[in-house]
């Protein structure tokens, strides 16, 4: 369930994450909701800032879902990663990268951020699909 999707957290991952990256490949390509919410979320815990690559935001941004669990997280994910590495992951927004649910759910959640300053959300807010 969501639940234990989002608390899951084992230490020997941090230690691991080529291994871990590897897992992450085989999740995200699950058609089973939480094995795909549980990569999203390895990869928002583990692969953001320096650890951030583009092809781990490229596959977030290429989930196909309409699964609500599936696509909260990527909303979080993307979300998480406007805090965290906001120059690399604003684009997915400009250029509507994501499903409108996925791109709206992402601003909303970035502008309750106490991590993203207010002239960041103040350009995000423009980026709402309407």
């Amino acid at each position: 369930n969501w639940a234990t999707c989002d608390t899951m957290s084992p230490k020997v991952f941090k230690k691991n994450l080529p291994k871990l990256s590897k897992k992450i490949e085989e999740w995200i390509k699950s058609d089973k909701t939480y094995s795909f919410r549980f990569a999203i979320n390895m990869l928002m815990k583990y692969f953001l800032g320096e650890n951030f690559k583009k092809e781990y935001a490229d596959k977030v941004a290429s989930v196909k879902s309409d699964e609500y669990y599936v696509k909260m997280c990527a909303a979080w994910y993307f979300a998480t990663a406007l805090a965290k590495n906001y120059e690399e992951t604003v684009c997915y927004l400009e250029n509507r990268r994501l499903d409108e649910w996925t791109h709206n759910k992402t601003v909303r959640k970035a502008l309750e951020s106490y991590r993203i300053p207010d002239d960041r959300k103040q350009y995000l807010r423009t980026l709402t699909i309407r």
